[in-house]
């Protein structure tokens, strides 16, 4: 991959929370270095207070590096950029007074999208997730896994060539989550959109992912990316296949050490850490 191809760019990334010496200080993030294909589906996965989710909110420009540089579609990260960017986080914020296509619309208002336009790209995102019959009902009416469906068709509607998703099914049982990663690599096949994706499962990243980023204990850093070469969309079946095992095997491997570090360094601080 050349660096034309990405679609994000992160250069010597730091990221510190407090200053040295401060009783809260964190170095969360050292020295990270990582381009991001457009079109493919990237992991994040590491131990927990590795800089994952540091990492995705310096991409969407809720948070400034300490050091170091981030580039979206060529740009500069300064701030969010609401018209490349779009969230999906494990809270699926949808407000409980507005129905389905209500929430969805509340996204375009923020983004600045036309009110002649909102109606239509609300009902042709709430196609796309499946909710099409549920878009008169309230957040109440629905399900877990049909909530985090409604919270993707307002990310889908705001027709951004980037989604971040952090955590997106971490709330859900196994068996939702598995439905709703078939479905969102049908998504990524279908809008060949950029995604960046945190997760904790070793499963669910080799069945979504066209690359995994594995992070080290904190100070979290990249420690090996690995590629899964198998088109979207995914099929279950995938998931019986030697392929899938060797590379959630491989996963484990790397990881395995490194979450022993980092529960080592929760130990060592602490209780309130």
């Amino acid at each position: 991959m050349t660096t034309g191809d990405a679609a994000v760019k992160v250069r010597d990334v730091s990221h510190q929370f407090g200053e040295p010496g401060d009783p809260q200080f964190v170095r969360a993030l050292l020295d990270t270095n990582l381009d991001i294909t457009r079109g493919e589906l990237l992991c994040l996965i590491g131990p927990s207070g590795c800089g994952k989710s540091t990492l995705l909110n310096m991409i969407g420009g809720l948070l400034a590096p300490s050091a170091g540089t981030v580039e979206v579609n060529n740009k500069l990260v300064r701030a969010p950029l609401p018209r490349d960017i779009a969230f999906v986080f494990q809270e699926n914020a949808l407000f409980p007074w507005c129905t389905v296509i209500e929430n969805v619309k509340l996204g375009m208002v923020f983004q600045g999208v036309p009110k002649s336009e909102q109606d239509a790209r609300a009902k042709k995102s709430l196609e796309a997730v499946g909710l099409k019959d549920f878009m008169n009902h309230y957040p109440a009416q629905l399900s877990g896994g049909m909530r985090q469906r409604a919270a993707l068709a307002r990310a889908l509607s705001l027709e951004t060539s980037i989604l971040l998703m952090d955590e997106p099914f971490g709330a859900l049982d196994e068996q939702t989550r598995m439905i709703l990663g078939e479905d969102l690599s049908v998504l990524l096949a279908a809008t060949g959109k950029t995604i960046v994706f945190v997760t904790h499962s070793l499963g669910e990243a080799v069945f979504l992912a066209d690359r995994v980023a594995v992070f080290s204990a904190r100070p979290g850093h990249i420690k090996e990316i690995i590629a899964v070469d198998e088109p979207h969309p995914r099929k279950p079946s995938f998931v019986t296949t030697e392929k899938f095992g060797k590379l959630r095997n491989t996963l484990y491997g790397l990881l395995h050490d490194e979450i022993r570090k980092a529960v080592e360094q929760s130990a060592m601080a602490g209780p309130g850490s």
